[in-house]
């Protein structure tokens, strides 16, 4: 394993590196300590915000990314800290309308307007009727379509960054190509479970709450008879139909009627285990056994060694967030 991280193309000699990500967060992060002086009077080299870092391993670049904060002490150690250019979904908010859009039209348009160069954007297919967005950051704006898409089909999509540029892709049944296992990779582990969020009956309430709703409630006995009446209650979009109503239903019931799990991983690295990736675990004490997807990862590489955190979950989870229609046009709806 060699690994070479990258200062505005002029390689660095550093001590240690984390690399580091989250599903529902927006960019990865690099983090960096190095030695930056000859003589332990002066730098060696003056590290500039805005510049690019980039992390290789063993010729393949893993990160690209901009500085955003730097750290030294007296003795010349430094600290460096740069994210992808997906922070910039972050750093930028503004108030849109999208009427009749896809959420891949949003994000595209999005990225267009705020100059985030962009690589596949792939089609999400369903049109959205309408989102009015306030005082939003894009990151936001794009999380909010994309739920919106995933509730009524079901298909999940999801935004990173590859060699500077923002990719929509979707998650379509994962691959396994990685093993973890105690007496072979696994260093440590833990695993937890709790039904804390799960449900097993939703009502979902579109049309006219006053004059004509539509009503669509949709349940699992079987998770009835070990769990009890757990309802979740939702409404929609008054001009939703009752097909798109009855749908949504049905769908919430999938992504809620199920057991959180959690488990704690470490483990010797592999470079192509991040977050969004699925792995397939067997460890014997705990009793993880079988496929997780990776909702958080932490890649530290320190002395020619390099050891990986994990945060596993058997659901994929994705960021997500509710869309509410501004107020004064819930009143309209209501008085219309």
């Amino acid at each position: 394993m060699i690994i070479e991280v990258l200062y505005d193309g002029t390689p660095l000699l550093v001590e240690s590196a984390d690399w580091s990500g989250d599903v529902t967060q927006a960019a990865r992060k690099l983090d960096v300590s190095l030695v930056n002086t000859a003589d332990g009077r002066a730098q060696a080299m003056r590290i500039e915000h805005g510049k690019e870092l980039r992390l290789l391993y063993d010729g393949r670049e893993l990160f690209r990314g901009v500085v955003f904060a730097h750290r030294i002490d007296d003795r010349g150690m430094m600290t460096v800290t740069a994210y992808d250019e997906n922070t910039y979904l972050t750093r930028n908010y503004d108030t849109r309308k999208f009427t009749k859009m896809t959420a891949s039209a949003i994000v595209r348009r999005l990225c267009n307007d705020f100059g985030i160069a962009t690589g596949t954007i792939a089609d999400t297919g369903y049109v959205i009727p309408k989102l009015v967005l306030r005082d939003k950051s894009i990151w936001d704006m794009m999380t909010i379509a994309l739920t919106y898409s995933r509730k009524q089909t079901g298909r999940r999509f999801f935004i990173y960054s590859r060699e500077g540029r923002l990719h929509l892709s979707e998650r379509k049944e994962a691959v396994v190509r990685w093993v973890l296992e105690n007496g072979r990779n696994i260093t440590s582990a833990s695993y937890s479970q709790s039904i804390e969020d799960l449900r097993t009956q939703v009502k979902v309430i579109g049309g006219d709450p006053e004059k004509k709703p539509i009503i669509a409630t949709v349940k699992s006995d079987a998770l009835i008879q070990r769990f009890g009446i757990m309802q979740h209650l939702e409404n929609v979009d008054p001009d939703m139909t009752r097909s798109q109503v009855e749908q949504r239903a049905k769908q919430l019931l999938k992504d809620l009627g199920t057991i959180d799990d959690d488990a704690q991983i470490e483990a010797l690295g592999n470079p192509d285990v991040t977050a969004g990736t699925a792995v397939y675990v067997r460890e014997s004490m705990t009793g993880i056994t079988g496929g997780f997807y990776v909702s958080t990862d932490n890649h530290t590489f320190r002395g020619g060694i390099h050891t990986m955190s994990l945060t596993l979950s058997a659901a994929d989870n994705l960021p997500t967030m509710e869309y509410e229609p501004p107020l004064e046009e819930r009143r309209r709806k209501n008085v219309g």
